[in-house]
């Protein structure tokens, strides 16, 4: 079986996909499947075979090796980001019949709007932050958002990844540059009350028909908060499983299977929460988690003593199983 393992993106996060992408080319199961390096990247789309690069043929997702049309049946999707986490190439596989891992196109656009989610959640009861949401151009002072929000608060693009454009704004006078920095990734943007607590990353799939939560890792930053340099530049120390009671353990289990479920969920994902006052409170979920060596989701594998190799043996199997979302319509 021909397996895509696509990588990359047009995004920052395009750095850690690769990352993502070689410990799934290492992991895979090489006895059952041919695995292909796919790079999706604003300049070009191409597929690495034996050290050369054969471009990709974005008719049909293929590419010509010695005269030969190869193509693939599923796709292993590890793109952080767009177009690989927002739902716009899984549309695309979708329009060409090719099975594809994760959630489908419609569950990646929502996941990745941070406010979307936020609205949705909200109608289950799910415990999350005091929010803002603006758009370039909106008229507001300071002020108002300290009225509503308190001090300090945080500053984040509505669609981004790897804390790539949040800030922690502790006075206002470091406003501006928040916003300057957070409107540099996304033309919207979300603004968030502090919750202090402990932060924890819960990874969540699928598995052999049921809803499994892999483990729950602690997170101790060296920063103000859990931002891109903590997470990929060793600034920060991850625990697993989490320092927190069974009740509380318990509590968040229960949330983060509630989470995903509510969402409609499918495939890798990883759930941030604050835990206040011995309650979980949802920030973000991320349907690509990383999965780098240094990632999380690959920490909570080895916790729950699964092996990669049948992780992705399971996303495969319900990549082939899931018909494409205008069959499920007829």
């Amino acid at each position: 079986m021909n397996v895509a393992v696509v990588m990359g993106g047009y995004s920052d996060e395009s750095v850690i996909s690769l990352r993502s992408g070689q410990l799934i080319l290492n992991e895979i199961n090489k006895k059952k499947y041919t695995s292909f390096e796919v790079h999706i990247l604003k300049s070009e789309w191409y597929c690495i075979v034996k050290g050369d690069k054969f471009l990709i043929n974005k008719a049909d997702f293929s590419f010509i090796n010695q005269g030969i049309t190869a193509k693939f049946d599923v796709v292993i999707n590890t793109v952080h980001g767009t177009p690989g986490e927002d739902g716009h190439l899984q549309a695309y596989w979708e329009l060409l019949d090719i099975p594809y891992t994760g959630c489908n196109f419609y569950q990646s656009g929502l996941t990745f709007n941070k406010r979307d989610t936020l609205s949705v959640l909200s109608k289950f009861e799910i415990p999350m932050a005091k929010s803002i949401y603006l758009s370039k151009g909106d008229s507001f002072t300071g002020a108002e958002i300290k009225a509503q929000l308190g001090l300090p608060f945080f500053v984040k693009p509505n669609q981004s990844g790897s804390s790539l454009g949040v800030s922690m704004v502790s006075t206002l006078d470091d406003l501006d540059k928040a916003l300057e920095f957070a409107f540099a990734e996304d033309h919207d943007i979300l603004i968030e009350s502090y919750l202090n607590g402990i932060e924890v990353s819960v990874g969540v799939l699928k598995y052999k028909g049921e809803t499994k939560v892999l483990g729950i890792t602690e997170i101790l930053t060296q920063n103000e908060f859990f931002d891109y340099e903590a997470k990929y530049l060793g600034k920060s120390e991850e625990i697993t499983p989490a320092r927190i009671s069974k009740q509380i353990e318990n509590k968040v289990i229960e949330t983060a299977i509630k989470v995903y479920e509510t969402l409609g969920m499918s495939g890798f994902s990883r759930t941030d929460f604050i835990i206040m006052n011995d309650i979980p409170h949802f920030i973000e979920i991320n349907t690509n988690p990383g999965l780098s060596p240094q990632s999380i989701f690959p920490q909570q594998a080895r916790f729950a003593k699964i092996e990669m190799s049948d992780l992705l043996d399971n996303e495969i199997e319900q990549a082939l199983k899931r018909k494409p979302i205008w069959d499920k319509m007829k």
